[in-house]
């Protein structure tokens, strides 16, 4: 799954160059669409837009039901279940990205969620770490590289992975290097393994936001940019959080 992934990402950000190369907006002369035109830093917008449309038509008739039978046959308690351990998963780049983000108080929670949640949480299937005092945080390439000063970039809309940009992609990758199943050697059903555990999170995500989606794409006067402004402030949001976090590492009830 994880080498898929890599070269899934660089074939995906090739389209989203080739794009910016045809599909890029003309910038505005008036000062007011100027000023929105900047604000949006959606200069491949006509681009995004097709690929917006391609993915929701894609969805509507794979991914959506696939989503929706998951949630309507597998219990809340199982699916939550499952959520935790592809999070569980998901613990060593986090780590990585904690360090990189020279937060090595987050990087010592991470860890002890890694460790409690591995063995008493069988296999990550419960979080008990949390309920120890050491919830989980946010932690990934894209946030390191803010981290480390790399602007986000104009906003992007990828075929098959969605709202996103350079900064985002990048660090995308970065998290597939990050994660040690990449390097595990092939054989004794580690591929299926992978596969599987990229086909179950691609539809533990989507569950996830079918309500969100729904509604945004029923009230919504332009769901596009409605998506949009949600993602960017949704980024913004976790690198702050990033950047205020000097934590201690203990548990959250102990006074610091």
């Amino acid at each position: 799954m994880i080498r898929t992934g890599m070269r899934r990402a660089g074939a995906v950000a090739a389209v989203g160059l080739l794009l910016g190369a045809g599909g890029c907006a003309q910038k505005p002369t008036d000062p007011d669409a100027l000023a929105d035109y900047n604000s949006t830093n959606d200069p491949l917008e006509s681009g995004n837009r097709f690929f917006y449309r391609v993915n929701n038509t894609v969805d509507k008739y794979t991914l959506k039901p696939v989503a929706q039978g998951y949630v309507y046959v597998v219990p809340q308690p199982v699916r939550t279940g499952v959520h935790n351990a592809l999070a569980n998963f998901a613990s060593p780049a986090t780590f990585f990205n904690d360090i990189f983000e020279t937060k090595p108080r987050r990087a010592g929670d991470t860890f002890v969620r890694f460790v409690v949640n591995s063995t008493v949480g069988v296999a990550g299937v419960f979080d008990v770490a949390r309920g120890l005092g050491y919830p989980a945080h946010d932690a990934d390439g894209g946030m390191t590289l803010a981290s480390w000063g790399v602007p986000q970039g104009p906003y992007l809309y990828l075929l098959g992975l969605g709202p996103s940009s350079p900064q985002a992609i990048t660090g995308f990758a970065m998290d597939i290097a990050l994660a040690p199943l990449t390097y595990v050697p092939r054989g004794y059903g580690l591929l299926t393994l992978n596969w599987a555990l990229y086909g179950i999170g691609v539809v533990d995500a989507r569950a996830g936001v079918l309500n969100d989606l729904d509604q945004i794409n029923r009230d919504a006067l332009d769901p596009y940019a409605t998506l949009r402004s949600l993602y960017r402030q949704h980024r913004a949001a976790q690198i702050e959080a990033m950047r205020k976090d000097n934590r201690m590492t203990t548990p959250d009830w102990y006074t610091q």
